[in-house]
């Protein structure tokens, strides 16, 4: 199974552009970490006490029960610590971003839409996508992430030396989820099915209660993703899907390998 990283500039990022695609890949058996690169905060109604557990409740969504999915791999999350409104490219953030998907031994990355609005978004998308090149140095010293949500150094297959290291790779893909701040309609290059996700989606939004429930003028958000939902499914013929961009060509090497 892959070994995926989903970036978020902020908490509650990556429910919004992707939250339907994670919870399905989670549910197949795939090992999903959910990067946090800020915790978020300040906000008008919220606290990094507060943001700290509404992540961690919709992680819990999100997350695949086992019984129901055999196999299943419960969801990772951790959070990288810059600053949020001030997320700025630098040498030190790609490499502590690197670092993270050298200690996951990451297959897979997706990350924010290079177009956005919101500087720390445009920030994040060129931190991961050095990181992701930087990820495969070697004569460098990367030692493992702290999670600084929990404290704890994050677990994986590329720590080594107790910590102190974290063992090259190469991410072999990398995609680019839409949660832009720009009034406009996405042009993906596909788009994920999401079908019997979408209301794991729209409840793992609402767990950000301080920023989708509580304001509202926000409420009316969750109505647009649920639409978006509703739109990108029909244009693969499926009742819901999410959309997104690459750089570079996906192969085929069936007509299998088509969904639709």
């Amino acid at each position: 199974m892959a070994r995926i990283v989903v970036v978020g500039p902020h908490p509650d990022d990556q429910e919004l552009g992707m939250g339907g695609t994670i919870a399905r890949l989670a549910s197949q058996g795939h090992h999903l970490l959910l990067l946090d690169m800020t915790n978020g905060e300040p906000t008008p109604l919220g606290s990094p006490e507060i943001r700290k557990a509404e992540t961690a409740a919709a992680t819990k969504i999100l997350s695949p029960d086992p019984a129901e999915h055999p196999g299943s791999v419960p969801i990772t999350r951790m959070l990288l610590g810059l600053t949020n409104r001030e997320v700025q490219h630098t040498l030190e953030a790609r490499h502590r971003t690197a670092a993270v998907f050298r200690a996951w031994q990451a297959d897979m990355v997706f990350t924010t839409y290079p177009v956005d609005a919101h500087p720390d978004h445009r920030a994040v998308t060129r931190i991961v996508e050095d990181a992701r090149f930087d990820s495969k140095l070697s004569k460098i010293t990367m030692p493992a992430p702290v999670d600084l949500w929990t404290g704890a150094t994050l677990e994986g297959p590329g720590v080594e030396d107790g910590g102190k290291q974290t063992r090259p790779c190469h991410p072999k893909w990398l995609f680019y989820y839409y949660a832009t701040h720009l009034r406009w309609v996405a042009d993906p290059s596909f788009v994920f099915d999401i079908t019997g996700c979408v209301d794991t989606k729209i409840d793992a939004i609402r767990a950000y209660h301080t920023q989708f429930v509580l304001p509202e003028k926000n409420r009316k958000v969750v109505d647009w993703v649920a639409a978006s939902a509703v739109y990108f499914g029909s244009r693969i013929g499926t009742d819901a899907g999410e959309p997104f961009h690459t750089r570079e060509p996906v192969g085929l090497n069936s007509l299998a390998s088509l969904a639709i």
